[in-house]
């Protein structure tokens, strides 16, 4: 469920975005810094996007639409299995976590600064994926009430999430052996919830 390696020159510009926004915060970058990121002046940027507030809209409601496609994708390749479910939903999450980063900053910090409307937005997919999560948790442990589970989804995004904080890429393990861990504790939190 990861950002691939941006391709076109407006997946190439909310790459370089999200990086600087993350960095210095929304009202600490300007057009003419994203421009230069990626090589081309800060009024060329307007062929591409309205504005900077467009950026951030497209960034914050992308990134929730491809974590909720991607556990739908989850759901729906899954072979009957609710642990292989579950896992994939915690893959696809951790694969998120360690490679949009700058993602998890910006909707930390500057989710409050989208119009209504795309900030509505934003919780309604996030909603949705959380439910899909909610559903395929109690399949795998049915005796965690649907408010429990819901919680414990919700504080297992927040460890999954705090991948900003765990250091610069150089100081972490490795990213396998990242995953893994992660994928651990998730595993974890949910045995603990249940017991």
């Amino acid at each position: 469920m990861s950002t691939s390696a941006p391709t076109s020159r407006r997946e190439q510009i909310l790459k370089q975005a999200a990086r600087l926004f993350a960095e210095r915060g929304f009202h600490g970058v300007g057009v003419d810094e994203i421009g230069a990121a990626v090589g081309i002046s800060g009024p060329g940027l307007y062929r591409h996007f309205a504005g900077k507030d467009a950026m951030l809209a497209e960034l914050l409601v992308g990134i929730s639409g491809r974590l909720l496609t991607g556990g739908r994708r989850c759901v729906a390749e899954a072979d009957g299995s609710a642990d292989e479910l579950l896992d994939a939903l915690i893959e696809g999450h951790i694969d998120f976590a360690l490679d949009d980063r700058p993602l998890i900053t910006l909707h930390d910090r500057e989710l409050d600064r989208l119009r209504d409307t795309d900030r509505r937005l934003v919780r309604q997919l996030q909603r949705q994926y959380v439910e899909l999560w909610v559903e395929a948790v109690r399949k795998v442990y049915p005796q965690l009430a649907e408010p429990e589970a819901r919680a414990t989804v919700h504080a297992v995004f927040g460890l999954l999430n705090s991948t900003p904080h765990l250091g610069r890429s150089g100081t972490l393990p490795g990213r396998r052996a990242t995953a893994a861990l992660l994928h651990r504790l998730a595993r974890g939190a949910f045995d603990a919830a249940s017991a």
